[in-house]
């Protein structure tokens, strides 16, 4: 059985790693919000705005690898507190911007110094928490504060404009940053990396950073040019499968495929691209239903989707340790997609007068499964890397974090407006040419989660011992 140092510190390196993971959220969504008043302060053209946000994802997404993998050759707290360090300066550049151009270079910055940081958390934690009950109440943690970042970005976003002005949606981070850097200094385990030659790969840093940036370049202006994004996306694939060519020839690949060869990191990343590609028909297009179809305002929509926040936060945080300890993390993955799979059915039946008690509620109750899913997925994903593999690990499984959600956009939303189109073009009045795209959408968006639970099932097994994680995870190891 491994042992966890009893160290209390170990709770403060979580919430060192938690904290920056909420702040890393919490700005992909606290800027839309503030975009009209940004907009209006600095003379942004309407087709310049969404760089605010799409400049920050491109450099978030398409790093994450890359930040990753140098974690682990230049040791992954120094890359966290160098991530930390960047992140801070760009908010504080962002904040002060007097102009278009400004901004949008400083949210990209921000974008690198999120990647950075966030890249090696899993990593970090995993190779901290190795009692099999403490790392699941840690990931059960860490889990929700990713998943209530969005959620209370675009709240947080909303007071600050408010009260005081867009810009400190950006000061903000300044001192988080200064107090988080100062905590992981004292707290995070000291960690040297196995250096630069035995992943110094060049060639292969520039396909993979190029083929990621490219293929979200590709995806966040699919809404606006349609089919001409897809060149983009072919020339981003032809890169990644370049990386992927490289890597086995190289002498010393930044990616060894043998992490790809391990069933749950392959599976686990796989299946959270489905399922998370599935979730945006719950996190966007149910919040377009309300509001479009029902007539819903947006703080009556906030409210309405307030149980589907708790109830994943009260299975993130006290039930899914719990099960993963005793079950193991296989089951609870499966049990959870079934509540998601459930939900996304019953979405599929949404009448055009939806009724919340009979219609909605219901799946705000069964969205409880994410609070089972992403725990699980975390502690499958991280199961079987090395010590000297733990920051490339975590930033492959915070890669696909973000694909999954871009996949989500593209697909759902193009075959959405494509059916609302169709419905339109027959007859049908706008409310229900509207809910007849949702319904594909969620109909997809279950078929998704099926693909999922069955990938699952197929390629995920249960380790041999469920409590007994890798030596190789053990703290005299790293």
């Amino acid at each position: 059985m491994s042992r966890t140092d009893p160290s209390p510190s170990r709770w403060l390196v979580l919430g060192v790693l938690s904290v920056t993971m909420l702040m890393t959220v919490l700005d992909g969504s606290i800027v839309t919000v503030a975009m009209p008043a940004i907009q209006r302060d600095l003379g942004f053209a309407p087709a310049e705005l969404s760089w605010t946000v799409n400049a920050y994802f491109i450099a978030y997404g398409g790093l994450l690898l890359l930040a990753g993998r140098l974690g682990d050759l230049l040791g992954r707290r120094s890359m966290f507190l160098a991530g930390n360090a960047v992140f801070a300066v760009a908010s504080l550049l962002a904040g002060a911007a007097t102009g278009p151009g400004t901004l949008i270079g400083a949210r990209f910055l921000q974008g690198v110094g999120s990647a950075m940081a966030t890249a090696v958390v899993l990593g970090i934690l995993v190779t901290t928490f190795t009692d099999a009950g403490e790392r699941a109440k840690a990931i059960g943690v860490f889990s929700f504060t990713g998943a209530a970042g969005a959620a209370l970005g675009q709240v947080l976003g909303g007071v600050l404009t408010d009260v005081l002005s867009w810009n400190y949606i950006f000061f903000i981070n300044v001192p988080i940053g200064v107090v988080v850097i100062a905590l992981a200094v004292r707290v995070l385990p000291a960690q040297r990396g196995i250096g630069l030659s035995a992943g110094a790969d060049a060639l292969g840093a520039l396909l993979v950073t190029a083929g990621l940036m490219l293929g979200i370049y590709a995806v966040v202006r699919i809404e606006r040019h349609g089919m001409a994004s897809l060149a983009y996306g072919a020339v981003s694939l032809a890169l990644l499968a370049a990386f992927l060519v490289r890597q086995a020839a190289a002498r010393t690949p930044l990616m060894p495929l043998r992490v790809l060869r391990s069933r749950h990191v392959a599976g686990a990343n796989l299946v959270q691209v489905l399922t998370l590609g599935a979730m945006f028909a719950f996190q966007v297009v149910v919040a377009l239903f309300m509001q479009r179809v029902l007539g819903y305002g947006a703080l009556d929509t906030g409210l309405a989707m307030l149980p589907a926040a708790l109830s994943i936060a009260g299975m993130s945080l006290f039930v899914s340790p719990r099960l993963i300890t005793r079950f193991g993390a296989r089951a609870v993955l499966l049990g959870g997609l079934t509540l998601l799979a459930g939900a996304m059915a019953w979405l599929t039946r949404v009448p055009v007068d939806a009724r919340y008690a009979t219609d909605l509620l219901p799946v705000m109750v069964l969205v409880m499964g994410g609070g089972l899913v992403l725990p699980a997925l975390a502690t499958l994903g991280m199961s079987e890397a090395r010590s000297d593999d733990a920051g490339l690990v975590s930033g492959l499984f915070n890669t696909t974090q973000q694909i999954g959600p871009a996949i989500g956009v593209a697909v759902l939303s193009a075959l959405a407006a494509s059916r609302t189109q169709e419905l339109l073009a027959g007859g049908a009045g706008a409310a229900d040419a509207l809910t007849g795209g949702y319904r594909l959408a969620f109909t997809v968006s279950l078929a998704l989660l099926v693909a999922a639970f069955v990938t699952a099932l197929a390629v995920l097994r249960r380790p041999r011992a469920e409590t007994e994680h890798p030596a190789a995870l053990r703290p005299e190891h790293v």
